[in-house]
């Protein structure tokens, strides 16, 4: 009985022992200090993350960078504690953005820029001659002559052409006047080559005039009583100097000029003369558009 008893105490004394040690290995074995982690203060693990200030040539950078975008999106910063109305634009719940914005818009052009662009165009389109508003004036309709063959049946009367003014309103019918459009955009315009600033004015010596050619007794009408020609005796430049046909032609820089400028009209005109033509066309250019079977007559 006395070995029974002792077992029973034995085994009643390792459990116990077996039972609190299990309880020991259970618990957790605190770490050496230089392996424990570093815990932020509470009060940072709270606290709103804020911005760090960025050089100023960072700050350059970005405004620059906002500036090129097309469409800016204004973005206002969250704030703790305050709660975002969405019913409003985030613009105006930050009034430094509103004011980056004012300076990123375009700004407004004058009400009298579009009102001045809109007059002048309807006065070109008033002004428009032959369907082409570049050609300016006026419709003057049927022409009588007194001379059999003269006349114009639809007369315009042209003052100024693709901007350059004539000296005297000119009579002519509408293919004379396309003509001389062309010819100064094509032939007048690169032979100038922008000296003195371009050409602002034709000094127009001859236009309509029911008349024989060269005003000689018993000759053929002129192409000028046809309203098929007109007579260019020079040209006004935008600095104020001038070339003359009188005086320029065969020298120097503006004999040049007027050269080329001959030459240029000789095909879009069916007739070219000018001062080695004859006597009566030393101090000016006669251009005509005659029918023609034979091409350009170019003198």
């Amino acid at each position: 009985m006395r070995r029974i008893a002792a077992l029973l105490a034995l085994i009643a004394a390792t459990g116990a022992a077996s039972a609190d040690g299990l309880q020991t290995s259970l618990r957790p074995v605190a770490r050496p200090a230089h392996l424990q982690p570093e815990v932020a203060p509470a009060r940072l693990l709270y606290e709103p993350l804020r911005p760090v200030a960025r050089p100023e040539n960072a700050q350059n950078a970005e405004a620059l960078s906002r500036a090129s975008m097309p469409y800016p999106i204004p973005i206002a910063p969250v704030q703790p504690g305050v709660a975002l109305d969405f019913s409003l634009p985030l613009i105006e719940q930050n009034p430094e953005r509103a004011g980056l914005m004012a300076l990123l818009r375009p700004p407004l052009r004058p009400s009298g820029i579009g009102r001045n662009t809109q007059e002048r165009e309807q006065t070109l389109t008033r002004g428009a001659l032959c369907g082409d508003a570049a050609i300016q004036g006026e419709e003057v309709g049927v022409v009588p002559g007194k001379l059999d063959e003269c006349g114009i049946e639809d007369a315009v009367k042209v003052r100024s052409i693709s901007g350059v003014a004539l000296s005297q309103h000119a009579l002519m019918d509408c293919r004379t006047a396309r003509t001389i459009k062309a010819w100064m955009r094509q032939g007048m315009a690169p032979a100038i080559s922008g000296y003195g600033g371009g050409v602002a004015q034709l000094r127009v010596a001859a236009h309509y005039s029911c008349r024989t050619r060269n005003n000689q007794v018993g000759g053929k009408v002129s192409e000028h009583g046809k309203g098929h020609a007109i007579d260019i005796a020079g040209f006004q430049l935008r600095d104020g100097r001038t070339i003359s046909v009188l005086d320029d032609w065969g020298g120097g820089k503006k004999g040049r000029i007027l050269s080329r400028m001959h030459r240029s009209a000789c095909g879009p005109f069916a007739t070219v003369l000018g001062p080695e033509s004859d006597r009566f066309h030393r101090d000016h250019f006669h251009f005509d558009t005659a029918s023609r079977n034979s091409g350009s007559y170019c003198r």
